[in-house]
């Protein structure tokens, strides 16, 4: 008969006990990550699954809301309007963008830099903006483009002059691309800065030792160390401008002529459902930008962090 070693009896613990130690750690796991996952389903996931069930009806004059299928994505994808706005908004991004994060990093490096006097006043200063609404910041600058009531208006009038009007066809692009520079370029310098704050200054102290410049740490020092930090802030950037909303809606009722009600693809959402009561045909519209602004962003995000 064999006995088998006292040790390998201490070791295996009971199994019945084993395993209500495991459900009573998964019962306190789900106790902390439940109301996240119950607030992310009701304000995330429970509006995507709703607009993708009113993407496949569509309200007839003869027989009321019928299945459609993919229906309305087929005429989504050949609508003129919905492409006219996507291509404006593409526009927006290739030269908006560049700008807004140029700026927002040559500021973020000055104040890094040590050498700018008074660099808390800047950095703050620079920020403000972001903390105004940008309903407000649009009625704000709105006022300052105005050639008749505004600031614009007032250079005229004073000077004798003719400026072009900032609210024109050929010209509210540009100044919408201005308002939304103004109010994120504080954002994505606080996100460089947060970053330049972060990197080792040892790695300075070796490049100061080799004889590298102040350019030079620049190029091959900071820049690469705060990769992340500029891929995260062109995903944003990239996604805020595929959602341009809040400025052309409230400079629509300055500009009619120059802001129609499909300017940008969300502005046309918002004109098909609460205008043109086209709640299905909108919820599809919504669902392929969205479609295409995530592929894009996955795509920058994928070639941004990807080693050189």
């Amino acid at each position: 008969m064999t006995l088998l070693p006292t040790s390998a009896k201490a070791v295996s613990p009971p199994r019945p006990r084993a395993r209500f130690r495991r459900r009573k750690q998964a019962l306190v796991g789900w106790g902390f990550a439940g109301p996240f996952v119950a607030v992310f389903g009701l304000v995330f996931l429970a509006p995507i699954g709703y607009a993708l069930y009113l993407s496949l009806f569509r309200d007839r004059l003869i027989g009321g809301t019928s299945f459609v299928g993919l229906d309305n994505y087929g005429e989504a994808l050949t609508d003129p309007k919905f492409w006219e706005g996507l291509a404006r908004v593409g526009l927006f991004l290739a030269v908006q963008v560049p700008i807004m994060l140029g700026i927002a990093l040559l500021v973020a490096l000055a104040i890094d830099s040590g050498r700018l006097y008074g660099k808390t006043f800047f950095r703050v200063s620079i920020f403000l903006p972001y903390a105004v609404p940008a309903v407000v910041a649009s009625l704000i600058w709105g006022f300052i483009y105005g050639t008749r009531f505004g600031l614009v208006g007032n250079i005229n009038d004073t000077f004798g002059v003719t400026l072009p009007d900032p609210l024109s066809p050929s010209l509210v692009l540009a100044s919408i691309g201005n308002i939304v520079t103004w109010e994120f370029v504080g954002y994505n310098m606080l996100i460089f800065y947060s970053a330049l704050k972060v990197v080792p200054r040892s790695l300075y102290e070796a490049a100061a030792i080799d004889g590298a410049g102040e350019w030079r740490v620049v190029t091959s020092v900071k820049l690469p160390a705060i990769r992340g930090a500029l891929v995260i802030a062109t995903i944003f950037s990239i996604i805020g401008s595929f959602q341009l909303f809040n400025e052309p809606s409230i400079l629509q009722k300055l500009a009619p002529n120059a802001i129609t009600s499909d300017f940008t693809p969300n502005l046309y959402t918002y004109s098909l459902s609460f205008s043109g009561q086209q709640h299905n045909y909108a919820a599809t519209v919504a669902i392929v930008m969205g479609v295409v602004t995530a592929v894009i962003a996955y795509t920058v995000q994928l070639r941004g962090m990807r080693k050189g």
